[in-house]
């Protein structure tokens, strides 16, 4: 599939991967390698990215480091607001996050509602010894005191426009996309 006349592309499935691997790197270089470290994707497009993520990092450090996914539906500020129902979906983090350095992945960072909501959902798991954010995408416009660790870009948008991160693993090709219309 390539972008449409109502989409303005960002990034290419070969700047995801780049974006990926260096996101990987510098997850390793800041920890001093894979000890005491796990990734938590927050639903949806963040637990795909910390499935790639997390099998960069077990190709550098051959070894696996714990994987778990976040739904953060509860847990968001707009609940009473919505019109429509929300979806819960599962959270499965497998493993003890106490004392850990807990990696949140998401896809892309907006507002900061959505990490706020996940802090909270993590917190609810236990006490991590650190928690640091990734992000595929930054497009500014923040309403909370949130800051991501590691980016894959840094994407300037208007407040309107709507971004959108498409995954092979829901049989699209990998690319990051502006959407009009």
């Amino acid at each position: 599939m390539t972008a449409s006349q109502n989409e303005r592309l960002l990034m290419d499935a070969q700047e995801v991967s780049r974006a990926l691997s260096r996101i990987s790197h510098e997850i390793l270089e800041r920890n001093k390698g894979s000890q005491d470290l796990a990734l938590i994707g927050i639903r949806t497009g963040g637990v795909y990215l910390a499935q790639r993520l997390a099998a960069r990092i077990q190709q550098i450090e051959q070894r696996a480091i714990p994987l778990g996914e976040l739904d953060i539906t509860l847990y968001r500020d707009d609940l009473s607001i919505r019109k429509d129902q929300p979806e819960i979906r599962k959270t499965s983090i497998p493993f003890n996050v106490s004392d850990l350095k807990i990696v949140l992945v998401d896809d892309v960072l907006f507002t900061g509602r959505t990490i706020r909501a996940a802090l909270d959902g993590l917190m609810d798991l236990g006490r991590p010894g650190e928690i640091q954010l990734a992000v595929l995408v930054d497009r500014g416009h923040r309403q909370l005191p949130i800051r991501a660790n590691y980016v894959g870009k840094n994407i300037p948008t208007a407040c309107e426009e709507n971004v959108q991160v498409f995954f092979e693993e829901l049989g699209q090709v990998d690319r990051v996309s502006i959407i009009t219309g």
